[in-house]
């Protein structure tokens, strides 16, 4: 083993934070490439500009930073600057690089002035090597030669088994080879190796701590478990690339969008938001690029479309995978030629000055797989993916989240008000599942609000969200398992024979015929008296006005019971004394 590898090595294994490694493994390589330079045919007439680490598992994006070659010549190890990718850096050399990355698994260069990419072999085992070059777009080409690149070349991390999670690209300037085979081809295998080595610190090691990044209106609530994502993220906003945010429903994919809008050159322009869920496929076409009056059958008034109410600005595209295969194509159209043509226009094609920002919660790749989405179309949305985790994969943020929610919605209803959460109320929060994610969490903390202000007898300035309050906005999403109910019912039952068991003389059977008054009372108490008696389906009684004695009546046979058993009454008996009208315990 060299001396030089077995440094490499050492200097691997020493690495606690993903920083340390990144820095370790792009000074190596370029120092590799900066040798196999100056010792061939291209001498003093090139010269290596930067090396990024992309490190992308399950195909969205964890961390992302850059070594300009600049800041290690002639600098021992250890030394050199090491940043986060910044506006400038090409994130990508095209979207077409990192698809010939993943279907080649094996490096790929890149000729900028002929806009080729050429697989450069060593692949993993069974998998084709195309001799033949693809090609990429004029918008990267123009943004590559923007930063001087003339010759790029990108080596997958490849984890053992063949899986790639990510990349680590080399750009580097040589007017002289314009057209000619750089130096990727010789010392590929060398650069590879040490891709390969480093893979594992790359895509293991936790990123070095940092103070959680500054919140504002559009992302106020940052966690530690989602600061490691907004340095990238921030990158992101800044490029004009198309973004492809994945995650479940409600996790917060257009919050993102819109906060990437703001901080993009764009953000003078328009946010416009389009959720194919809510359009019909026929109409779909129609909503991306406007129609003309009389284009189509109940066309009575023109539509600019979202593309055109968005110009200059951002379109968020959410529910991708809804859009239908023929809105697809056009589409792919827009993202590739950045031009389009209104339903019913005559007057040719407009042209889309848009950014684009996707959202799904599918997996599109199966998608792909299944015929259902267009390949094409998947590899051109997916340049900077990002997928957001669900709300129960960031625990630390449900109780920031739930504090600016109360906050919010106390401000609107009292200006200058103060509105708190008991830490028993925010425990109960996190001893919960949030599988509707943000927007569960918003409609229980909305709720429970309610509950606290029916609680304290309407607004106030002052307000406390305490843990009943939780619990009963709860109990309205509770969906037990169908054996839920029939197991408390049978756990009734055995405490009923215990009780009768223990007991010197026989308890009535028939006052079992309570639990209609514990079912009732309860309802009552949660949801007020008239919407319980509809969920249990007598609203019959209420429309005739008897559901108040018949609830009397109900509640009447749970305190004969508790006086049976000579035990205090549930809370909810204090509707027997309470006057006519909706409980107070009514949302």
């Amino acid at each position: 083993m060299s001396e030089e590898l077995s440094s490499f090595l050492a200097a691997m294994h020493s690495s606690k934070h993903f920083e340390e490694a990144a820095y370790e493994t792009l000074r190596a390589m370029l120092l590799c490439a900066e040798r196999a330079l100056e010792s061939g045919r291209f001498s003093r007439r090139g010269r290596l500009l930067r090396g990024v680490v992309h490190v992308r598992p399950d195909d969205a994006y964890r961390r992302l930073t850059v070594l300009e070659a600049e800041s290690v010549r002639g600098r021992k190890q250890g030394e050199g600057a090491l940043t986060p990718a910044g506006q400038d850096v090409a994130l990508l050399a095209s979207a077409s690089a990192w698809r010939a990355v993943m279907e080649h698994g094996c490096a790929v260069a890149i000729d900028v002035n002929l806009k080729s990419l050429q697989p450069l072999g060593g692949g993993v085992p069974g998998k084709d090597v195309r001799p033949q070059s693809a090609t990429f777009n004029q918008d990267s080409q123009r943004r590559l030669l923007g930063r001087q690149a003339t010759h790029v070349c990108v080596f997958p991390l490849r984890v053992p088994g063949g899986r790639i999670d990510g990349m680590i690209s080399f750009e580097a300037e040589c007017m002289a080879a314009l057209g000619q085979e750089f130096i990727w081809q010789e010392v590929g295998r060398q650069l590879q190796l040490l891709a390969d080595i480093s893979v594992a610190w790359l895509t293991g090691l936790p990123p070095r701590p940092i103070a959680t990044p500054g919140t504002d209106d559009f992302l106020p609530v940052i966690g530690a478990s989602m600061a490691s994502l907004v340095p990238v993220l921030r990158v992101f906003a800044q490029q004009e690339e198309t973004i492809l945010v994945s995650g479940p429903t409600g996790a917060g994919k257009s919050r993102l969008a819109r906060w990437c809008h703001e901080r993009s050159g764009r953000r003078q322009g328009h946010f416009e938001s389009l959720d194919l869920t809510t359009v019909p496929e026929d109409l779909q076409m129609g909503e991306l690029f406007g129609w003309r009056r009389g284009a189509f059958t109940g066309a009575v008034r023109d539509n600019p479309g979202s593309i055109a109410r968005a110009e200059g600005g951002t379109l968020f595209i959410d529910e991708i995978d809804k859009l239908s295969l023929k809105a697809q194509a056009g589409l792919l159209h827009v993202l590739e030629e950045r031009t389009y043509r209104v339903l019913g226009e005559g007057l040719g094609d407009q042209r889309a000055n848009v950014r684009f920002i996707i959202g799904t919660n599918a997996n599109l790749r199966e998608a792909v797989r299944k015929g259902a989405f267009r390949e094409d179309l998947y590899y051109r949305i997916n340049v900077l993916p990002l997928r957001v985790p669900p709300l129960d994969e960031r625990q630390d943020e449900i109780p920031l989240w739930a504090r600016y929610m109360v906050s919010r919605r106390h401000q609107e209803k009292s200006p200058g008000g103060q509105a708190r959460i008991t830490p028993e109320a925010e425990r109960l929060l996190l001893q919960s599942a949030w599988p509707g994610n943000l927007r569960q969490l918003d409609n229980i903390i909305r709720r429970a609000y309610t509950l606290a202000m029916v609680d304290q007898g309407g607004a106030a300035q002052e307000l406390e969200l305490r843990e009943k309050h939780v619990q009963q906005a709860l109990a309205y999403d509770a969906a037990p398992e169908d054996s839920q109910l029939i197991d408390a019912l049978c756990h009734a039952a055995k405490a009923f024979l215990q009780e009768a068991q223990r007991r010197e003389t026989p308890l009535d059977i028939d006052l079992a015929e309570s639990f209609r008054g514990f079912v009732l009372g309860t309802a009552a108490k949660q949801v007020g008296r008239e919407e319980a008696f509809r969920l249990m389906g007598r609203e019959s009684l209420v429309k005739s006005r008897n559901h108040q004695k018949a609830l009397r009546r109900e509640l009447e046979k749970v305190e004969v019971l508790c006086r049976e058993v000579r035990r205090p009454g549930p809370e909810f008996l204090e509707l027997l004394t309470a006057e006519g009208g909706e409980s107070s315990g009514g949302a």
